[in-house]
């Protein structure tokens, strides 16, 4: 649904993407994550065609931004950067006006998609007496007014409280259910991310580093959370084994090891094991790793 060929783009000679491509696959929810600078924010203005990539193309259904902007933009809707309104006017007058730039308001698709934001009680409310949430919530509005297929975010959920942050992230899985939309958004919520998306893409620096199923990330290596002592004696241990101590207290083991093995040879050297609990590898973990610059296992 959504191709992205090798974009590379640089602002005033600095690098901010450099050779970035991945393809988010129909009814999918794609995740696109980084730190502040990685180039999440300009992929996603170079999918919106507001940016021009010094190279490389973004095709949605099969049809080039580049070459044919209204074509392939016509059945995607998108909330990027801050949304903005027109503070001294309701939020119907602000979808009034809006839907007319693309082509003409429709006040029954208009009514739908502001009962399913929940936002029906307040949009004849203006603008400014709106909470960070309610603009959210109409921004989304906005976003779905074009019936898309294709569902643009970014940032969505930021400065969202952990209710509202909630409702969103139950309102993306249903959107996807019920009309199998394809969503991609970028985020720096990692457990958010991992909670709703099928897949990630992982950028540092300009660069895609990793790609891969959120579910995949706990079928690799066995991570558990330990308390040893010596803790310099066990690592000599572990690394024997086969495995590592990613960080003071975390030790990761190949796929298939016993821990019984190794717990019994960190007792035969004198090494005190006074807690070794399994964790589940998360989102969180992989990101760290990668920006760390410590390899995949």
């Amino acid at each position: 649904m959504l191709a992205i060929s090798g974009l590379t783009k640089a602002f005033g000679g600095k690098p901010a993407l450099h050779d970035v491509s991945f393809e988010v696959r129909k009814a999918e929810i794609f995740g696109l994550l980084g730190h502040n600078g990685a180039g999440k924010s300009t992929t996603l203005g170079i999918i919106l065609g507001m940016v021009m990539p010094d190279a490389g193309e973004v095709r949605i259904d099969g049809v080039s931004v580049q070459t044919d902007r209204a074509k392939a933009l016509r059945k995607v809707g998108a909330i990027f950067e801050t949304p903005s309104f027109y503070e001294y006017l309701s939020g119907w007058e602000n979808l009034r006006i809006l839907m007319s730039y693309s082509g003409g308001f429709d006040e029954d698709a208009a009514r739908e998609a502001v009962e399913r934001v929940d936002l029906t009680k307040r949009i004849r409310s203006k603008v400014r007496t709106y909470s960070h949430g309610m603009r959210q919530r109409l921004a989304l509005a906005q976003a779905l007014l074009p019936e898309p297929d294709v569902l643009l975010l970014d940032e969505p959920t930021d400065g969202l409280d952990p209710e509202g942050i909630k409702w969103f992230r139950d309102f993306i899985l249903r959107l996807r259910e019920e009309r199998g939309m394809t969503v991609l958004f970028n985020s720096h919520l990692l457990p958010e991310v991992e909670l709703m998306c099928d897949r990630v893409a992982i950028l540092r620096e300009g660069k895609h580093i990793f790609e891969g199923s959120v579910g995949g990330l706990h079928d690799d290596d066995l991570f558990f959370d330990a308390e040893l002592d010596p803790w310099g004696t066990a690592c000599g241990l572990i690394h024997a084994h086969g495995g590592d101590a990613p960080s003071p207290g975390r030790i990761r083991l190949p796929q298939g090891s016993d821990p019984a093995v190794l717990v019994e040879a960190l007792v035969r050297a004198g090494v005190r094991v006074r807690s070794l609990a399994p964790v589940r590898r998360s989102l969180e973990d992989l990101y760290m790793e990668l920006r760390n610059g410590r390899p995949l296992s």
